[in-house]
């Protein structure tokens, strides 16, 4: 029988999925849960109307296939970006501290999506950082090749 091919193998795609609604936000949500990323790494763009995060996110697509064969957790890099911004706040950020690594939670957005409305990324130990939107515009895109999970772990929530 022959084995599965593996983004690692270069066989399998990067993700690549835009949200317009709530319903494909929760799928973008799902895949970029336990996300890690510096504080430095995000950027608001207010003439362009976008706010970008470049995430080291945790491949829950592949948690199955890494532990059916024994093999590593990965990890890849990714860029979550929001279109239509109109402005951007932040709790418990501290965004000049380099050292400062946020782990998200989840993606959040209150509003129709046809606007207008407000898209939270809830971040571990209680921070956030709320984006409005004219309109839910959101792409989660992978930007390089998996990478062995430092931790060598899968996040764990306590389930």
């Amino acid at each position: 029988m022959s084995e599965d091919a593996r983004y690692a193998d270069g066989r399998d795609r990067p993700i690549d999925l835009g949200a317009v609604d709530a319903d494909d936000l929760k799928v973008i949500s799902a895949l970029a849960q336990d996300a890690v990323f510096p504080a430095t790494e995000t950027r608001w763009e207010p003439r362009r109307r976008r706010f970008a995060v470049l995430l080291n996110r945790f491949r829950w697509e592949d948690r199955a296939a890494a532990e059916a064969r024994g093999r590593p957790f990965e990890r890849t890099r990714a860029l979550l970006v929001v279109e239509h911004a109109e402005r951007v706040a932040s709790l418990g950020v501290d965004r000049g501290d380099p050292d400062t690594v946020l782990s998200l939670l989840a993606l959040d957005y209150e509003g129709p999506p046809e606007g207008p409305g407000a898209l939270t990324l809830v971040l571990a130990g209680d921070g956030a950082i709320r984006v409005e939107v004219e309109a839910l515009e959101v792409r989660l895109r992978d930007v390089t090749r998996p990478y062995a999970a430092p931790s060598g772990k899968a996040p764990d929530h306590g389930a």
